[in-house]
């Protein structure tokens, strides 16, 4: 009987009860012709059985060697992903250098990391920035560098909240950011989301209401 089951279990991994389409096994008859041989042929019957099971076991062997390889290959492979997502993490976690902020009469406080040199951003146009979102305690609510490119958006049409526009795009106070630039935005909740939460699904808000927000933001370029 342990034969018909090597046989039946070599045709499909799926459990037998899960076959769609019932497998043939063979009558008890035929297993009794198989596992005792005529006394004639006993020795070569013995010598094929022995030949067939270090068949077995070799392509047993084969198998779980091959498998040991493409384990190894795909800890290869994916060691550098790893480390690399691991590398955004901590960038969005860390923030840029620390620097005075200006507030001006809207309530946004703004201050440049780095000052670019590339062109302004044009009312309206498409542009790319990486950005990394905290709340007033620091905590990291999102981040473009977690996805790993930057997010594209449209200035100074309110498609983002008032802040974001006044703190890129500038107006009242503030210049307009340059491409290569790195500013930081201090956000108060009259320029961001207000008395209502934001971000919710199910009646869970990423962010709560009257919420202060603080933008590091990257300005890529101009979306092309």
């Amino acid at each position: 009987m342990a034969l018909s089951t090597l046989l039946v279990s070599s045709t499909t991994s799926k459990p037998l009860h899960l076959l769609q389409k019932p497998i043939s096994i063979p009558s008890f008859k035929s297993i009794q012709c198989y596992a005792k041989p005529s006394p004639s042929s006993s020795s070569s019957a013995n010598a094929d059985s022995k030949a067939s099971l270090e068949l077995v076991s070799s392509k047993r062997w084969g198998f779980f060697d091959m498998g040991i390889g493409l384990l190894a290959a795909s800890m290869l492979v994916l060691t550098p992903l790893e480390a690399n997502a691991t590398r955004i993490e901590y960038y969005a976690t860390v923030g840029e250098p620390n620097c005075d902020l200006n507030f001006v009469r809207s309530g946004l406080g703004y201050c440049d990391v780095k000052v670019g040199t590339g062109v302004e951003p044009p009312l309206g146009e498409l542009i790319n920035i990486h950005y990394t979102a905290r709340f007033g305690d620091g905590r990291v609510f999102d981040s473009s560098y977690k996805r790993a490119r930057p997010l594209t958006l449209r200035i100074g049409l309110g498609k983002v909240i008032r802040g974001l526009d006044q703190g890129i795009l500038g107006g009242d106070g503030v210049p307009p950011m340059l491409v290569g630039g790195k500013r930081k935005l201090h956000i108060p909740p009259e320029l961001a989301y207000g008395p209502d939460p934001a971000g919710c699904f199910s009646g869970d808000c990423n962010i709560p209401a009257n919420a202060t927000l603080l933008y590091d933001i990257l300005f890529v370029g101009i979306y092309k």
